[in-house]
């Protein structure tokens, strides 16, 4: 019997590979590159998130350290008889106040420190320890950039600086001559016979600062208590 050749032409026809047209390679290409650019926006955003939050979280460092010292400060307010003068003074965008410096194995000294917007930045300026009033009173009349005058800037950026001080039985004042007067009536009250061995109350048991900043939508306000 005769051998029929079998042909395997079409066998090889239907085994051969089909590769990517061109149509279906720029389709791919476009979506690799909408994946590429939808990866990179949310990194960005990622990257754009924790700039905010790590700035935001310096700022309130800031303003938190800032408002802890004006707390001291005005804590370890002096009398106003310790003073020799209103040991809390405003005025000017600054506030002024004449403390005591209590260290371990030293005679408590006085210090005076004021607040001061200078340049968009607000400085403490503290003095040195000083041990009388005497001393204290040079060392207004001198200034704050000689004498030993330290300069701390505490915050940067503040467009304001408001403040205005709390005097019992009259309330919130902007007005230093409102201090002077009750310190005048506290010291007038200590002639009565049965108040003449009392000490001398405070003329100012409050103050309230408001700090106004560019990146602050309305003033940041906090009250401190004086002396307690």
């Amino acid at each position: 019997m005769k051998r029929i050749a079998r042909s395997d032409r079409g066998l090889r026809g239907n085994t051969r590979q089909r590769g990517f047209t061109l149509l279906e390679m720029l389709i791919a290409i476009a979506i690799l590159a909408v994946i590429a650019v939808l990866s990179w926006r949310g990194l960005d955003s990622v990257i754009r998130g924790r700039a905010t939050i790590s700035n935001a979280m310096e700022d309130e460092r800031v303003i938190a350290q800032l408002f802890d010292q004006m707390r001291i400060d005005a804590r370890q307010a002096a009398t106003d008889d310790e003073a020799g003068q209103p040991a809390v003074q405003i005025g000017n965008g600054s506030l002024q106040i004449v403390r005591g410096v209590f260290a371990p194995g030293t005679p408590p000294r006085l210090q005076v420190v004021r607040y001061r917007l200078s340049n968009g930045q607000i400085v403490r300026y503290a003095s040195p320890p000083l041990a009388n009033v005497g001393e204290v009173r040079r060392a207004l009349s001198s200034g704050d950039s000689t004498g030993g005058w330290s300069a701390i800037p505490l915050m940067g950026g503040v467009g304001s600086l408001a403040t205005r001080v709390y005097i019992p039985d009259k309330g919130w004042t902007t007005r230093m001559s409102d201090v002077l007067s009750q310190i005048n009536q506290n010291d007038n009250n200590l002639k009565v016979p049965q108040l003449g061995n009392a000490p001398l109350p405070r003329a100012v048991s409050g103050i309230q600062v408001a700090v106004g900043a560019h990146n602050l939508q309305v003033p940041l306000t906090r009250v401190f208590l004086v002396g307690e």
